[in-house]
């Protein structure tokens, strides 16, 4: 056993770097052992690499096992994992009372010129190479891919489309160069995900002819690879920009293609989740309801870790948004409160979360059904504060989708039960007030009804 004293202000990926190379083992070697020790193929080689690079943090069911295949206590890795988060912690800017505020202007460009340098570092070995890729430059392109997606959860999604776009064109250009057919198999995957990440700052900018075309290219990508996890999570994306075009029931088709596909990790209950809210809209309660059950049973069944974090995985606080949402769909007073209850979790969950892991967007979802939940039980002083949680954000981090959702509740607000009551008034006005603020010039909000 390693002493903790010893390794007391190491991060989890040198640690765990250390604790392998110590033994001789490749990552794929520390891969196997994993896997023999949990009795299933749920570990690879390059998850060990990413939580190496802490591009992943290892969850705590996963340092048990990662301890007992080291031989060290699990307190060990507990402490690692603890370190490295305070130095990400002491990196970013002290959070407001919502957990959403930007750092501070000095920090920002202090990180954004590291972040610039180190992509530069990384452009050129791209360039040294662009003609005969090598496991140097798929290894860079899969760290980076990985990075951005976690960040996109987390950030104001401007902030990552440059680089985005970057990578994505970097990609292509090797992609027509020459490469060992595995290597060729590696970047269309990492060209699907790039062009997957672009379909979805178009969807959060409410963009989805733009969105389509980029999906399209993904799948693509992912159909060269013959990636079939990529191929499904297309299918989630394609289906997203459906719902959020009003074709709720080809949304839910575009759903069940994507559950046709042989993929581990979370997408079958992302895309079991996507059928249910999609159907519930269609006014199937039916469908919508074993969608459902369908998504916990992919939950409670799922094979593996997903091959990506961030925007590619679908975690347990995003299903309970889903879980609501799609139950306020469906309505009665019954689903209202179930819908309530599970806002709540989800809210909990991500707030438990590691920073980079808390998803923006989905805490505004979860808050705003939480929202709608309270004033159809006619609980005005609930909605408000409920609603307050997104109202006084940042609107640079208010998407397009949560624009929508405002003003949809704002609407709702003008019904003739609520009386026209100064609360109610004044609330429909700071909603409209953020509405406009938030949405692009060419897709903003209508007036509310008076």
């Amino acid at each position: 056993m390693l002493r903790g004293d010893r390794m007391g202000d190491t991060g989890i990926g040198a640690l765990l770097l250390r604790l392998r190379t110590e033994r001789g083992w490749t990552q794929q070697k520390a891969a196997d052992e994993y896997n023999a020790l949990e009795g299933r193929a749920a570990m690879t080689g390059k998850e060990i690499g990413r939580y190496e690079r802490e591009a992943r943090t290892p969850v705590p069911y996963t340092r048990r096992h990662l301890a007992l295949v080291f031989e060290v206590e699990v307190a060990l890795l507990d402490r690692a994992v603890a370190v490295s988060k305070r130095r990400r912690d002491d990196g970013d800017a002290a959070e407001g009372p919502d957990g959403l505020a930007p750092p501070p202007p000095a920090e920002r460009s202090v990180a954004g010129a590291v972040s610039a340098d180190a992509s530069l570092s990384a452009e050129f070995a791209r360039f040294i190479t662009q003609r005969n890729v090598d496991e140097l430059v798929v290894e860079q392109l899969e760290a980076d891919v990985a990075r951005l997606a976690r960040s996109y959860v987390s950030h104001p999604l401007l902030e990552l489309y440059v680089e985005i776009k970057q990578l994505r064109d970097g990609v292509f250009e090797l992609l027509r160069g020459r490469q060992r057919p595995r290597q060729t198999s590696d970047l269309y995957v990492s060209a699907s995900r790039l062009c997957g990440l672009c379909a979805h700052v178009c969807l959060d900018l409410g963009h989805y002819d733009s969105a389509a075309t980029h999906a399209r290219t993904a799948r693509a990508c992912a159909e060269a690879a013959g990636h079939e996890g990529m191929l499904a999570w297309v299918r989630a994306v394609e289906s997203l920009i459906a719902y959020w075009t009003g074709r709720y029931e080809q949304a839910a088709r575009l759903a069940q293609a994507g559950r046709h596909h042989r993929a581990g990790g979370s997408i079958g209950a992302r895309l079991a989740s996507l059928e249910a809210r999609s159907l519930a809209i269609a006014g199937d309660e039916v469908g919508a309801a074993a969608a459902l059950a369908d998504a916990e049973r992919s939950r409670d069944g799922m094979l593996g870790h997903d091959d990506a974090p961030g925007v590619f995985a679908f975690p347990a606080a995003k299903q309970f948004a889903y879980v609501g949402t799609t139950h306020l769909a469906i309505g009665g007073r019954d689903h209202v409160q179930q819908a309530i209850a599970s806002a709540d979790t989800a809210i909990r969950l991500y707030r438990g979360a590691d920073d980079d892991d808390r998803s923006v967007g989905d805490l505004f979802a979860a808050h705003l059904d939480l929202a709608r939940g309270h004033m159809l039980l006619g609980d005005l002083d609930g909605t408000e504060a409920m609603v307050g949680f997104v109202l006084e954000a940042p609107v640079e981090r208010v998407s397009a989708s949560i624009v929508r959702r405002l003003v949809d509740l704002g609407r709702e607000l003008s019904g003739r039960q609520y009386g026209g009551a100064a609360q109610v008034t004044q609330l429909r006005e700071r909603i409209q007030h953020t509405a406009v603020l938030a949405a692009p010039p060419a897709a903003r909000p209508p007036e509310l009804p008076t």
